[in-house]
């Protein structure tokens, strides 16, 4: 079970990748596509060709971390590459990803969320 604080941003990147790139190699395509620090503490979600392997890349207190996970059978529901080659989901969505759910097609029931702060009702 993955359990991730909410505040952590989970970027999946679209484009298939070779599996051979590394610590730096995915920093730095963390960097250029999604625009991130990749020291920021965020998770960036790769996978390869056949959807069938996925490396995670995230920042850990003093280094970087490559978490790794390769099916003996089936795929992992990766939404269809876009012209953006990422997308920013929620650590649940992560969670459902890697246990074979596509996040996409889940129905959510409707949550209660705070309303966004009123910036004409400050006093100055």
């Amino acid at each position: 079970m993955l359990t991730l604080p909410g505040s952590v941003k989970v970027f999946l990147y679209l484009v298939p990748i070779d599996m051979r790139l590394s610590f730096d190699r995915l920093a730095a395509l963390a960097r250029d596509f999604h625009g991130e620090d990749p020291l920021s503490g965020h998770l960036y979600v790769f996978t390869s060709r056949r959807r069938d392997r996925v490396k995670v890349l995230y920042w850990d207190r003093d280094g970087l971390v490559v978490w790794y996970k390769r099916l003996e059978r089936g795929t992992f529901p990766f939404p269809t590459p876009s012209p953006s080659a990422s997308l920013s989901v929620t650590p649940g969505a992560l969670a459902m990803l890697l246990d074979g759910v596509n996040p996409v097609t889940v129905r959510r029931r409707a949550r209660f969320t705070l309303p966004p702060p009123d910036d004409s009702k400050k006093t100055g």
